[in-house]
Parts: C-alpha cells; sequence; structure tokens
C-alpha cells in the first residue's frame, strides 16, 4: 500500500498493543485511514519464551511474519520514527518522511537496556550467561540449563520496570525443578535470586503463594539488589544493594539476567513523557493528559500496573472506545481498571495463574483458587492463550 503524508490515525509500533488496536479500529469502521508504523519484519509471541528457555518449546514456534497481521486496509510504514512533533500533529521518520495524524496512538512496548549493566553484551551467550528476554539470546537458557553440571546458579531481576514482571522467577523455577527433576544436580546446585524490588510479589495474596514455592524449591531470595557487572572471564557477577549502595561479588556457575529496560529514546526524549519516561496517559482511558488527540497503551505508557500482554487485551478496547468517541463526538464511559495478569510458572506442569488490579486486588477469572498451582493452568498458558493470541487477540477478537 503506497505511503501517503497524511492520515485519520497513526499507530506507532506493530507489536500486541498497537496490532490489537488497529485490528479492534478496523472492525468497528473499515473505512478508518490507518497506518502502523513499524521497522520489524517479524512479530513475537513473546510470553513463551519462558519455555523456550526451559527446553519445551522451539523459538521458531514463537515467530510470525508481522505482515500476515497487519490488518486488511492498514498502511504498514516499515519505518522507526525519528522525533514527535505533538504541536504539529507531525511524526518524523528516520527515512526524512514527515507525516502528520489527526490521532496518534503510542504503543512501541519497551527496549532492552543490555549495555546498562557492564560486561553483558560481552558475555551473552557464554561465560554461563544466559537471557530469555529475546529471540536471539533465549537458545542461551536451555543451552546452559541442559549441560549445567552444578554450582551456583544466579537469576536476576532489574529493579527497572520489565516486560512481564514474573518472567525472571519463572525461569528460576523451571529451572530449579529441572536440576531437580530431570538432571539431578540439584543436590549440587545453590539457587540465588537477586531482585531489585522489595518482595517476590507485589499482590499479597500471591506473594503468599510464591513465598511458599521458593521456601520449597530452597531458594535464596535477595531483595533490594540490582546486577551492575559481569566478568565473564572470571564468572563473577557484580550487584549493588540499592538501600546501602554496598557492593557484592559472587561466583556463578549459570546465570540468568533480565536486562533493565524502559522506553525508546524517541520517545524519552519528546514532550509526550512523565518524569520517568513513559507516555504520560489517563490511567483509566490511556488518553495523554496534555494531549487530546493522543493515545498510548502497553509496555511504553505510564499505566501504573504489571507490563503484560494480559493487561492490553483489556486495554485496548477501552482506548479504541474513547478514541473512537472523539471522532464521532460522542461521550465515553468505559474504563480500565488496571487489570494485569501473570501466568507464574513453577516447574514442568505448574503455574500460579495472577490476576490483579489497580487496587492489587485479585480479580481472577476462574471459579478456584488461583493462588495454588495447577496443571491446568499450566496447559492454559502453553497451548491456549498461544492460540487465543495469534488467532484472537491480534484479530481484534478478544
Amino acid at each position: 500500500m503506497e505511503v501517503k503524508n497524511n492520515y485519520k490515525i497513526i499507530i506507532v509500533g506493530g507489536g500486541t498493543a498497537g496490532i490489537c488496536v488497529a485490528a479492534r479500529l478496523k472492525n468497528i469502521d473499515s473505512t478508518l485511514d490507518i497506518a502502523i508504523i513499524e521497522p520489524s519484519k517479524k512479530h513475537y509471541y513473546q510470553p513463551l519464551w519462558t519455555l523456550v528457555g526451559g527446553g519445551v518449546f522451539k523459538k521458531e514456534e514463537t515467530e510470525r511474519n508481522e505482515v500476515d497481521y497487519i490488518p486488511d486496509g492498514v498502511t504498514w510504514i516499515q519505518e522507526s520514527v525519528d522525533k514527535f512533533l505533538p504541536e504539529d500533529n507531525k511524526i518524523l521518520i528516520q527515512n526524512g518522511k514527515e507525516l502528520t495524524y489527526e490521532y496518534l496512538v503510542v504503543a512501541t512496548g519497551m527496549e532492552l537496556y543490555w549495555d546498562k549493566i557492564k560486561g553483558l553484551k560481552e558475555n551473552i551467550g557464554k561465560n554461563g550467561v544466559c537471557s530469555n528476554y529475546s529471540y536471539n539470546t533465549v537458545d542461551s537458557t536451555w543451552n546452559v540449563v541442559e549441560h549445567f553440571k552444578g554450582g551456583n546458579a544466579i537469576f536476576t531481576q532489574p529493579s527497572t520496570p520489565i516486560k512481564c514482571g514474573g518472567a525472571p522467577q519463572k525461569a528460576l523455577y523451571l529451572t530449579e525443578d529441572y536440576f531437580r527433576t530431570k538432571s539431578k544436580v540439584r543436590d549440587k546446585t545453590k539457587m540465588i535470586f537477586f531482585s531489585g524490588l522489595a518482595g517476590i510479589f507485589g499482590v499479597d495474596k500471591y506473594k503468599k503463594a510464591l513465598e511458599k514455592v521458593v521456601k520449597r524449591k530452597e531458594i535464596d531470595a535477595r531483595f533490594r539488589y540490582d546486577l551492575i557487572e559481569i566478568i565473564g572471564e572470571k564468572k563473577e557477577a557484580v550487584f549493588k544493594n540499592l538501600d546501602t549502595q554496598e557492593e557484592v561479588k559472587m561466583n556463578y556457575d549459570m546465570l540468568h539476567v533480565v536486562p533493565p529496560m524502559g522506553t525508546h529514546s524517541f520517545i524519552k526524549n519528546s514532550t509526550l513523557v512523565d518524569s520517568a519516561g513513559f507516555v504520560e496517559v489517563d490511567k483509566f482511558n490511556m488518553q495523554h493528559v496534555r494531549y487530546a488527540n493522543i493515545f498510548s497503551l502497553g509496555d511504553c505508557s505510564s499505566l501504573p500496573t504489571a507490563r503484560t500482554g494480559a493487561a492490553i487485551r483489556k486495554q485496548a478496547p477501552v482506548l479504541v472506545d474513547k478514541l473512537m468517541s472523539l471522532i464521532e463526538n460522542r461521550s465515553s464511559s468505559l474504563e480500565y481498571d488496571g487489570y494485569s495478569s501473570c501466568p507464574l510458572v513453577t516447574g514442568y506442569g505448574s503455574l500460579i495463574l495472577a490476576e490483579f488490579n489497580y487496587l492489587s486486588q485479585p480479580t481472577e477469572s476462574f471459579p478456584f483458587d488461583q493462588s495454588k498451582e495447577r496443571f491446568s493452568m499450566y496447559m492454559l498458558k502453553a497451548y491456549a492463550l498461544p492460540q487465543m493470541y495469534w488467532n484472537g487477540m491480534l484479530r481484534g477478537k478478544m
């Protein structure tokens, strides 16, 4: 489709959030003039990378061609944004072209800051260092796990907001289960979890359940620590205590790293953001607090909830209704309550399904206690949710 200079709606980002919004808008009104700005040719179902890192699936099963999920009638501009000019309703893209819009949706997700940890980029994929957090590195996790013979297995979580806040501990629990039940090296292994957060989980009901998991699995969990350096040739990891600023150095044999994350530079350097660098929107309807014709959702937004695909599934219909209310000159009463969900894998065949809102209250979907580890919920994550994602969410149907 030919790229024009002006569109009714421009969506920046063709990941989960951007595609969901575009599909929903087109399902409401197929005549809407919409463009998606997205440089990537591939689209990934990232929640499954936990199980790829655990040897359950091949990473290729998480990959699709982006073009197959661009809704019919939407123009795909395969470029990156250079600059936002919201006062003029304009976007500059990196090929030098200037685009104008009536309405803008910012849905770029977050960037992984590999370079924020000294030595990480140089050591990822070797010297025992691995990470589930990208398509290019997820195989390194399974490679380390499969060949691990014992020693210190360290797992990290940064203090920054991250995609799916439960994923770092999912990798921890799954690896512990493998060492205990499959490779039989658990008795020769010390499992250590360094987290920049204050506790294992923010919702009390699930926190209590996960603390029991940590205790049962004999995991040494240490909070308020950020990984700041990796000395690969010595297999040493350096952590900083965020309260005392004291540095702690530890030897490792396996080091699963979750890098710090944040918004892309073209967002951080714009006038769209709050003091933390996220697109500043009303937490109930995703409308920008200063620019009425701009919206944002998902990981790059300031919405104060866990950054998950499940959250986007609830955000998208509210945003779309609010945007359409402006186009149709009507009121909108839909509100987003902060719903998010973390399917917390605790082992091969067991999962705690955490669902909660802005008030950190459980908002569970099933008629049983979801803080209990269940095989059925593991099957939901492994097999049902990916199908719902590809065939439902990305088609604007759920």
